[in-house]
């Protein structure tokens, strides 16, 4: 048996934008701390530039931090009272550089059920796509909730 969910579906191929994200050195190297991070180009700006880079980097799940950020459109899923946050993948694509000015593209991927031993559930999945102010694609998230009975 197919369940027919009921939510917005004009929402699928609707980009929705957010930021721009000024990217400081010190938004860098307080996310790498409180990661234990101790890679050199992470926290040392020297280190970063006899590296190559003009500053240091983020390391490479810190667009999980600007997701955050990005508003998204509630798409009135009819199921469920209860939501909670079911997962995140960053893919990781460029780096990140202190100075850097990040936009970010989002848009509904997926929503499907899932039953297992404890109901149904459906998720709601979102990818989001950042860009640098070189128009480089550095990361794309996606995310998961999911909403239960």
């Amino acid at each position: 048996m197919v369940m027919e969910l009921e939510y917005n579906r004009s929402l699928y191929g609707i980009e929705h934008e957010a930021g721009p994200f000024e990217i400081s050195r010190e938004q860098i190297k307080g996310f790498s701390t409180g990661l234990g991070e101790t890679g050199r180009i992470y926290v040392d700006e020297v280190a970063a530039q006899d590296e190559g880079y003009r500053d240091v980097v983020a390391p490479p799940t810190f667009c999980t931090v600007l997701v955050n950020k990005v508003k998204l459109p509630d798409i009135n899923l009819q199921f469920g009272r209860t939501s909670m946050h079911a997962g995140q993948r960053v893919q990781y694509r460029a780096p990140i550089v202190a100075g850097d000015s990040l936009t970010a593209s989002s848009h509904l991927k997926d929503v499907y059920a899932k039953t297992g031993r404890s109901g149904t559930m459906v998720f709601v999945v979102w990818e989001t796509t950042f860009r640098n102010q070189d128009g480089t694609v550095v990361a794309d998230v996606q995310e998961s909730f999911a909403r239960r009975e």
